[in-house]
């Protein structure tokens, strides 16, 4: 009897034991850091995939995708570009990181921040570390200290400004076989502008792979963002379809489909499929294609309706031990990936970093996190009337379903989808209690808005500094076109003076690689895509440097190129602002590129 028990007994323990094995095991995280890439696109809307039921476009390659993902279903950014990638970067509330307008002084993120590559980069408990890279759109400024290899990536390839045809990008790409910067030098390359962002990054992946070391990839394309230049076989099926723009931008979607198979290929190939955690997302509402379809959302780009900042956002990670694919319908924003990928990864937390999103994992794990419920976010960026600091209740304000429009009106998206019915005065404490939430946010964050970073100039990690009109504390003058008709605006840059010493500061009117003089005019232009209108002559007779305490004019002979300025500079932050006269002192323009050098004492 004695020993039937002590079998039973045995036999009881050993039954724990293996479920509480298997128990840990379930919990268990896995025991090899993953591989990470986030491929952000560029004003695809929520509606711009066959998989959320538009009737035209066709993306099965990114429909693959979303069958195989975890489906965050009421995932927000901001409605702009540059405010959403502060936001992933750092984990904050854009008012807060300096970037939050696209342009207009205020697109270059704050120093003293940790970006999500910081994290990556410092990592140093896997063997070798992670590498980061970066290929494509980045847009939180192309100067020292704002540019990707200055804020964590070790490989980086990308343009200057919010894409082709800005103004600060080189002159005349047109998204085929052009000029982009690899690690701060100008490299030509061959092809269409997605191809490449998608072969240089596979490229670089599979040399980490080669080498063993984890990485980290951020792959932002500039695409489906106009002007709508793309290979035509990609338009050419929708055709006749839908008028030519969107033909052109659902191409380019095309294109982007087309590359995130040749992805999946790539990691498959090299080992690296399972264990690659994979984030898509994209950055704003839609624009090209809300007419066509867009997911029974009201708005689109650059509105708080949720049609401007709901978007799809698709996690795979085959060997994470992740929850089955499927839509998780838990309000969540682009501020919780950095949390949540640093416990997925399990990375140390910067020293001093602090969090306005929350981590995820746990969700993504299949666990419970109740917080969530009960979670009210606020949504707000800067317009390009906003550049001064953005407006009080020039927001949305989520909680669950509910949504708080500019302060006033209230929509419940679980019966009102479309958001047509505004039920503020059937739910006055809902008001209340999303407006008490703002006011708090509001307090805490509004005075960071208010505070400009600066370019440095006479630093060793960047000497001469271009200064493009993009970057102008002024209304948005960001794109070639508006150069090229002469716009009458000029505006200040903030910058610091690293050293005290000697500067060359030369204002140009035309960028430097298009060698043309102040006062000349440029024929149009046609590339293998796009096609740019004639430049217009302007009658300059006077330039006009103002920087610091000094103030400066010299003339403008009519074959001049710049009008170079020689100026001893106190070390400290300043502005630098610049002007181009015409006959009888009348307003032209500003320079709308500086060069600023700083010279040998």
């Amino acid at each position: 009897m004695t020993n039937r028990l002590n079998m039973v007994t045995t036999i009881g323990l050993a039954l724990a034991l293996f479920h509480a094995l298997i128990a840990v095991a379930a919990d268990a995280k896995p025991t090899k850091r993953p591989n990470v890439l986030i491929v952000l696109t560029d004003d695809q809307g929520y509606g711009d995939f066959s998989c959320h039921g538009n009737p035209i476009l066709k993306t099965p390659n990114l429909d693959k995708l979303h069958d195989q993902s975890i489906r965050l279903t009421d995932f927000h950014v901001c409605p702009m570009c540059t405010p959403t990638r502060s936001q992933i970067m750092t984990g904050r509330d854009c008012l807060t990181t300096g970037a939050y307008v696209v342009c207009s002084g205020h697109d270059l993120l704050r120093e003293g921040i940790p970006t999500m590559a910081n994290v990556f980069a410092a990592d140093m408990f896997a063997d070798a570390g992670y590498r980061t890279g970066q290929f494509g759109k980045w847009h939180l400024g192309g100067n020292y200290p704002f540019r990707p290899q200055d804020r964590g990536f070790q490989e980086s390839i990308c343009f200057r400004g919010f894409g082709i045809v800005s103004s600060s990008d080189y002159w005349n790409n047109d998204g085929y076989n052009d000029w982009y910067f690899h690690n701060g030098r100008l490299q030509h390359y061959k092809g269409f502008c997605t191809d490449v962002w998608f072969n240089e990054a596979m490229k670089w992946m599979k040399s980490r792979a080669a080498q063993k070391e984890p990485f980290f990839v951020y792959l932002p394309t500039n695409a489906p963002h106009g002007p709508c230049w793309v290979p035509k076989k990609y338009s050419e099926p929708y055709c006749g379809k839908v008028k030519p723009e969107i033909a052109d931008f659902f191409g380019m979607i095309a294109n982007i489909d087309e590359n995130m198979a040749r992805l999946d290929v790539m990691l498959k190939e090299s080992g690296l499929y399972d264990n690659t955690l994979l984030i898509f997302m994209t950055d704003n509402g839609g624009t090209y294609g809300v007419p066509i379809w867009n997911a029974r959302m009201r708005g689109g780009k650059t509105q708080y309706y949720d049609g401007g900042h709901r978007v799809p956002c698709f996690i795979r990670w085959p060997a994470g031990g992740l929850r089955q694919p499927d839509n998780v319908d838990t309000l969540a924003e682009c501020q919780d990936l950095l949390p949540t990928l640093i416990d997925l990864c399990d990375l140390r937390v910067p020293r001093g970093a602090r969090f306005d999103g929350v981590s995820l994992a746990a969700l993504l794990r299949g666990k419970p996190q109740p917080k969530l419920a009960d979670r009210k976010l606020v949504v707000q960026y800067g317009i390009w009337e906003e550049y001064m600091g953005p407006t009080k209740w020039n927001c949305a304000v989520m909680w669950g379903k509910w949504r708080l429009f500019r302060g006033k009106a209230l929509y419940n998206l679980a019966h009102d989808p479309g958001q047509k019915t505004d039920v503020a005065a059937k739910y006055p404490q809902i008001v209340k209690t999303l407006r008490d939430h703002y006011e708090a946010w509001w307090t805490r964050t509004e005075p960071l808005s208010r505070e400009f970073p600066a370019i440095h100039l006479g630093s060793e990690h960047e000497n001469c500094v271009y200064l493009g009109c993009e970057d102008w504390v002024a209304p948005n003058s960001a794109h070639q076109e508006e150069i090229r008709t002469g716009l009458n605006r000029s505006g200040p840059w903030h910058v610091l003076v690293e050293r005290e010493g000697r500067y060359q500061v030369s204002l140009r009117r035309w960028p430097a690689e298009a060698d043309t003089a102040i006062t000349a005019g440029l024929p149009a232009f046609d590339g293998v895509l796009g096609h740019y209108p004639p430049g217009k002559a302007l009658s300059i007779v006077k330039a006009r440097l103002r920087v610091a305490d000094l103030d400066q004019s010299m003339p403008v002979a009519a074959t001049d190129k710049a009008a170079t300025f020689v100026v001893r500079l106190p070390a400290g932050r300043t502005t630098l602002q610049t002007w181009f006269y015409g006959k009888n002192g009348a307003e032209l323009c500003g320079a709308y590129c500086v060069y600023v050098t700083r010279l040998p004492n």
